[in-house]
């Protein structure tokens, strides 16, 4: 398979003894070839050439090629961009880190506009799978009473207090999920960013943890499997999707 790197291949066995800090078969002209990766030119007793190639820092690119995201009345900015903010706008200060959630995917956006369409102000919101924090921190930003994001990944904490922090936001975050003994008992508004198959297994946990005619916000649903979710919800829901890609949001109000 191009581009896989095979150990047990005796060519890259031996480029990798000889020091080689990356390599690949692919598929060339003439057949397969293998490119190694190596610091400095070194005298191989192998066939082939030697290229030059510029260093590149991909992770620094990367950074300096994100741009503010506009959803609603939030602007969710990484602190080296300085975007102009209209009336109404707040920003959300966001740089990328090991934790998921800059607002650049679809899954983000689909949350943050459907929390910028309800009217949180005096409402707790609960964040489950926080990641970086930014949904939590957008609720807070929207009006929240209170917002509190869990997320059962302990190296995603500190990154999202840390976003907290930055934003100089009141949410505040927990490692565990919605049987954490420190969350309050009911919140008006759960929201999730996960997979379809998770959002199906925590569907009575999150009914639990919503206040009769709260709002649950599921997002992280591929447009193929929503159904299953849908399937998932408590008699007499009425979900309401919302489609960007080939992503959904389900949002239902839970029956009272």
């Amino acid at each position: 398979m191009p581009g896989a790197l095979d150990h047990e291949s005796p060519v890259l066995a031996r480029l990798f003894a000889l020091g080689a800090t990356g390599a690949m078969e692919t598929a060339g002209e003439q057949g397969p070839e293998t490119l190694a990766y190596f610091p400095e030119e070194l005298p191989l007793d192998l066939e082939g050439a030697w290229e030059s190639v510029d260093e590149v820092d991909y992770v620094r690119a990367y950074r300096e090629g994100l741009e503010a995201v506009r959803v609603g009345p939030l602007v969710i900015a990484p602190t080296h961009r300085h975007p102009a903010l209209q009336a109404g706008e707040q920003v959300v200060w966001l740089d990328p880190a090991t934790a998921f959630g800059t607002g650049h995917h679809e899954t983000t956006r689909l949350a943050l506009a459907a929390l910028s369409d309800l009217d949180l102000v005096g409402r707790s919101v609960l964040d489950v799978g926080a990641g970086s924090g930014i949904l939590a921190i957008a609720a807070d930003r929207l009006g929240a009473a209170s917002a509190l994001g869990v997320d059962v990944d302990a190296a995603t904490v500190p990154v999202a207090r840390a976003n907290a922090a930055l934003n100089r936001s009141r949410a505040r975050f927990l490692e565990g999920s919605l049987d954490h003994p420190a969350l309050p008992r009911t919140f008006d508004v759960v929201v999730a960013n996960l997979y379809a198959e998770v959002h199906v297994t925590l569907m009575a946990a999150y009914l639990e943890r919503v206040v009769p005619g709260g709002r649950l916000l599921l997002t992280g649903v591929l447009a193929r499997l929503s159904h299953l979710v849908e399937r998932a919800l408590p008699a007499g829901a009425v979900p309401r999707l919302r489609h960007e890609g080939e992503w959904v949001l389900v949002e239902v109000e839970v029956p009272r």
